[in-house]
């Protein structure tokens, strides 16, 4: 019998961890990748797992289990008139074109993917109540039924971009998670009549009544279940978040955080957990103040570290803290009366810290960062019990010195960092001992005193936000991210103003240095040298008349300076902070030089936008949007390949900047290109030495057009089929290389490069 409801938990968890990223990508080209369109998504499925958790709640404690059952097996009918799950391109119409689609975007969800998900979010609680009531040897403790939930989830999560996506198209998926939900139906059915067929004699349901009337649920013991389940939420995504911007930006790495996180529970809930609590408990505040002398160095700009070293240190410290915060709900859970109960108020708490983090973090912190990542960090300091193993009651008692000793050690790490300044050591070992070795060594001596090590961690992290090395001139956060600008001085005199999303560099300027005419050079991918830098100087010279460009992806603006005296050209851009910078001539001089004129710059998602352009609009369409680990996959399908074609001129050109140190987008885009019957060349431009001192990077593009001729002096300096031929290589797709629609695309299959 425990097989039996593991199996249907295992099924169902499945299931739900299937059917987000699925309808996300259902989502994408009908709505684009706009914040508030995915918040929308992001509050829809939250609000959805919540109300299943409250139905379980609800229904098994006004009917009991048996009858609760019956209804249950009329509701998991339902669903059945809206599969399989299809989204129209209708449905969404007038959501796109809304200010604020919010309310338009919850209404469609509820009434497509709604009823599907919301029943089968029911199944942990609901399943695990009725296990507790077949009178099975282990039905009095069924809470090890959780785990079984959380590995379906865990798998489901790695075998979505690994099996599900490369393989199957949409339709196929939403095909195949109807007959897997018919599946999960049938095994609820079996569960319902294990229940009703198992009757349990008087005896043995008088001591059960006891017990359960002697453990009273209090609201603090109910505000703690949330406060425990909160900030594991909350750590997973400010963890995700940082190392995915501030570390590295590798696709699907958002993936590693979040298997942990599952597996925490999978650990916490099993019979016989494979790390102990008190272990945990010990592990913990190493692991986090091991992270906090590492965020300390990272602030003074010490790299002497691997990427895979700081990556390490950062999930130890999540993995650890949520095994903590889930251990400590494994331990308080009450009796098996109450898990319904119990897991909504779990559920309440990993909601609430979601929405904290995705919601009202990029609102209070526009101008801090990633503020709520070392909060999260603070309060899991705060997840362990005040009374450890071992220690004397009165170590969870406060009192004035669990104030007045962390604040000074915080105030040491201060003034030994401005020490080390006025000496004027490097960042090094020497320095980094001085300011954060000796404070983080005095507040490992706190770790008995919970209250006292949470502030002893949050005074250093305080500590490291004092960054006076730090030549920032800006920075805005908003719900697309992290933007910032700062300036570099190299030792020769040189001197840059740089504009940083994350750790991806979007563009820069050269501060001691303008052209003939007195305006900034464009620099790093947008060099005049450079493929796009040529194809604008070239192809638009010998363009008859005055041109219209469009360009996705505004940047600094830097493709600005080729526009010349009458030409129309349009920036695409989503992020209003983006755009914000790259207009004020404080920080960047692109846009106020361009000979044309300020160009026009259009919000929003360009999928969408480009539809309202009028046909034949542009003479040259520059797609750069595709440099960070996120690419906008619905900007590089055979639908958006046939838009762009649509807008161009006759004898256009299409330009797609592919630059990526972590996917190889090249055979994508020669696939594209054979499917519309169009020509596809590439240019990947490394720079020399010298150039990269004087801001130029490495840069690959990709130009499209119907004839050879339509290139033009770009790749054929001395006329079509003359010697000699630009650097500009036909590329043609390999054998195994997939198209891309808004119904099939492959992440992984372009993870890594192999050129």
């Amino acid at each position: 019998m425990p097989l039996l409801f593991s199996l249907t938990l295992f099924c169902s968890a499945f299931l739900l961890f299937q059917v987000q990223p699925m309808v996300g990508k259902m989502l994408l080209p009908k709505l684009g990748g706009t914040p508030a369109v995915w918040n929308a998504c992001m509050v829809f499925f939250q609000a959805a797992l919540l109300a299943g958790y409250l139905y379980a709640h609800a229904l098994t404690k006004w009917l009991g289990t048996k009858r609760a059952s019956l209804v249950h097996l009329v509701v998991l009918l339902l669903p059945v008139a809206v599969l399989p799950i299809v989204i129209g391109d209708d449905a969404f119409r007038s959501a796109a074109a809304s200010d604020n689609p919010v309310v338009l975007v919850l209404v469609q969800l509820t009434l497509t993917v709604g009823l599907p998900f919301f029943v089968v979010s029911t199944t942990a609680p609901l399943l695990q109540r009725w296990f507790a009531d077949t009178g099975h040897p282990s039905a009095h403790d069924p809470y090890f039924l959780y785990a079984a939930s959380n590995l379906g989830s865990m798998l489901a999560l790695i075998a979505y971009p690994v099996i599900v996506e490369p393989r199957l198209p949409l339709d196929q998926q939403s095909g195949y998670w109807m007959w897997g939900y018919a599946l999960f139906a049938g095994m609820v059915g079996v569960c319902a009549a294990a229940l009703w067929a198992r009757r349990l004699p008087a005896a043995e349901v008088l001591p059960v009544s006891q017990q359960v009337a002697t453990e009273q649920l209090t609201w603090s013991r109910r505000g703690r279940w949330v406060f425990l389940a909160f900030v594991p939420s909350s750590l997973l995504l400010g963890c995700t978040t940082y190392i995915s911007t501030d570390l590295a930006p590798i696709p699907l790495l958002w993936i590693v955080p979040l298997a942990l996180y599952l597996l925490t529970f999978i650990i916490v809930f099993a019979k016989q957990p494979l790390i102990s609590h008190a272990l945990a408990c010990r592990i913990q505040p190493i692991s986090l103040l091991l992270l906090v002398l590492l965020l300390l160095m990272v602030a003074t700009q010490f790299q002497g570290l691997p990427f895979w070293v700081l990556l390490l240190i950062h999930l130890i410290a999540f993995f650890m803290s949520a095994l903590v915060g889930h251990g400590e709900l494994a331990h308080d859970r009450p009796h098996a009366e109450h898990l319904t109960e119990f897991f909504l108020w779990m559920s309440v708490g990993g909601v609430l810290g979601g929405m904290f983090n995705a919601l009202l973090a990029p609102i209070v912190f526009h101008r801090t960062g990633l503020t709520e990542y070392p909060v999260a960090l603070v309060l899991a300091c705060l997840l362990r019990p005040l009374t450890l193993p071992g220690n004397s009651p009165s170590s969870a008692r406060w009192n004035v010195w669990d104030v007045v000793l962390p604040v000074a050690v915080g105030a040491l790490a201060v003034g030994t960092l401005i020490l080390t300044q006025i000496m004027d050591l490097e960042p090094g070992p020497v320095r980094n001992g001085l300011a954060f070795g000796l404070p983080c060594l005095l507040v490992f001596t706190f770790v008995d005193r919970v209250p006292r090590f949470a502030i002893g961690i949050a005074a250093l992290l305080a500590a490291s936000s004092i960054n006076i090395d730090e030549n920032r001139l800006t920075l805005e956060r908003n719900f697309f991210g992290v933007v910032s600008v700062v300036e570099s001085h190299a030792s020769d005199g040189t001197r840059f103003r740089q504009l940083i999303h994350g750790n991806t560099l979007h563009g820069q300027m050269r501060l001691d240095q303008v052209d003939a005419d007195g305006r900034h050079e464009p620099l790093t991918y947008y060099h005049r040298t450079g493929p796009i830098g040529t194809t604008c100087e070239k192809w638009l010279k010998n363009r008859p008349g005055k041109a219209t460009v469009g360009a996705v992806g505004l940047g600094t603006g830097s493709l600005a300076y080729y526009a010349r005296p009458g030409d129309h050209w349009v920036f695409y851009e989503i992020d209003p902070a983006i755009e914000r910078i790259a207009s004020d001539p404080r920080y960047f001089a692109f846009l106020s030089e361009c000979r044309a004129g300020v160009p026009l710059v259009i919000l929003g998602d360009a999928y969408l936008r480009l539809q309202e352009a009028a046909a034949g609009s542009y003479d040259l369409l520059v797609l750069d949007a595709f440099s960070s680990d996120s690419i906008p996959v619905h900007l590089i399908t055979r639908e958006a390949v046939a838009l762009y074609r649509s807008r161009l001129k006759s004898g256009g050109l299409m330009a797609f900047h592919i630059s990526n140190r972590y996917l190889n987008l090249r055979p994508i885009l020669a696939k594209l290109a054979e499917d519309a019957g169009l020509l596809a060349r590439c240019w990947r431009d490394p720079p020399t030495e010298e150039q990269t001192k004087l801001g130029k990077t490495e840069s690959e593009w990709v130009i499209m057009a119907e004839r050879e001729e339509d290139f033009g002096a770009v790749v054929w300096p001395q006329g079509v089929g003359k010697s000699p031929v630009s650097r500009w290589e036909l590329i043609k797709p390999k054998l195994n290389t997939a198209l891309w629609t808004n119904n099939f695309s492959n992440l992984l299959g372009v993870l890594g490069r192999d050129d």
